[in-house]
């Protein structure tokens, strides 16, 4: 392995100098950091980044802890933050937890042990005590889902608002029979999905009844086939349906697939998210477009800034973006067998 020696050798100067060079250390002429920098290119020198992080030097490295990588959202979420990071010299590490506040617990310590610069965190429901000590030493914020225990930096989006316009469109065609799949009350976003959905049913006369909902873990497609099972075999099957997540919306659409349901015809369907098939899925999945460049865009600014100026105490931000509701043809009126133009 290359060393700082070996670099001192090449270009004839003290090793004390190859480290001070590497450093940026003011006292070094601008003429020996550049030798020192050309050598060390053309040997491959490595830098012993552990070694300089006991010394008291910070990580260059900002972690990105989600419940699913498989999840569309994440993972374009987390390659538009590298990008961001990337160009500002920072690398972003993924840490997954699948939802479980022990795997979320492993991760952290794990992160807070290797002193990453900052942390990126879509919450578990009920993140662990010792999580929230471990966040509490290092720059965070959460993305998506907001847990008050974790501070007040948010980034997210206006799920009520979202869900309210998205079942609002199906109320505003003549359903009177709509089912929400979504996730658990417990998670702040299923939450808010929810209460935007009976806000919508609210707005528009409808009896309590007048809504079905199943509710389970955003994340599982087969979550989201077996619900449908359930919502057709039932003798007041709906006449409309709106997820609440991305990964429930496939499996809605695989088994609507599966049985042959025809789309709008016999079920009218709003899913979540923009995945790129959903624009030719059947007649065109009308959907809930997440503002995901957006929101990352917004995550890495606000850490970087945070990352750089160390400000003794973090006063509350909060960064709301609004979703958007796309228009196909996977909607019309009861019976109705084609797109319908009601916004």
């Amino acid at each position: 392995m290359i060393t700082t020696r070996d670099i001192a050798e090449r270009i004839g100067v003290s090793v004390s100098t190859v480290g001070r060079a590497l450093a940026d250390d003011p006292r070094i002429s601008e003429e020996t950091k550049g030798r020192v920098r050309q050598a060390a290119s053309e040997l491959g020198y490595v830098g012993n980044r552990a070694a300089r992080m006991m010394r008291g030097a910070s990580s260059n490295v900002v972690a990105l802890v989600i419940p699913d990588i498989r999840n569309s959202f994440y993972s374009t979420i987390a390659h538009e933050l590298s990008k961001n990071m990337e160009a500002e010299g920072f690398q972003l590490m993924l840490s997954e937890t699948d939802d479980d506040r022990m795997a979320e617990l492993r991760h952290l310590r794990e992160l807070s042990a290797n002193r990453v610069a900052g942390v990126i965190i879509v919450p578990t429901a009920r993140p662990h005590s010792e999580s929230v000590k471990l966040l509490r030493a290092v720059p965070h914020l959460q993305l998506l889902r907001k847990h008050p225990s974790l501070g007040s930096q948010w980034f997210g989006v206006d799920d009520h608002e979202a869900l309210r316009r998205a079942t609002a469109h199906l109320v505003a065609q003549g359903h009177t029979r709509i089912a929400y799949l979504g996730g658990p009350e417990e998670l702040p976003t299923g939450a808010e999905r929810l209460r935007g959905f009976r806000t919508a049913l609210r707005e528009g006369g409808l009896p309590d009844d007048a809504g079905r909902t199943e509710l389970g873990p955003p994340s599982s497609v087969q979550h989201g086939r077996e619900a449908v099972r359930r919502l057709l075999e039932a003798p007041d099957a709906p006449s409309a349906l709106v997820s609440g997540s991305i990964q429930l919306t496939l499996g809605i659409l695989e088994e609507l697939s599966r049985q042959g349901v025809k789309v709008p015809g016999e079920l009218s369907v709003v899913g979540f998210g923009d995945e790129p098939g959903f624009s030719w899925w059947g007649p065109g999945l009308t959907t809930v477009g997440l503002p995901i460049q957006e929101m990352a865009t917004g995550c890495a600014l606000w850490l970087l800034r945070r990352l750089k100026t160390k400000p003794s105490n973090d006063g509350p931000y909060t960064s709301v973006s609004p979703g958007s509701l796309i228009l196909r043809g996977s909607t019309a009126p009861p019976g109705g067998r084609g797109p319908s133009k009601s916004a």
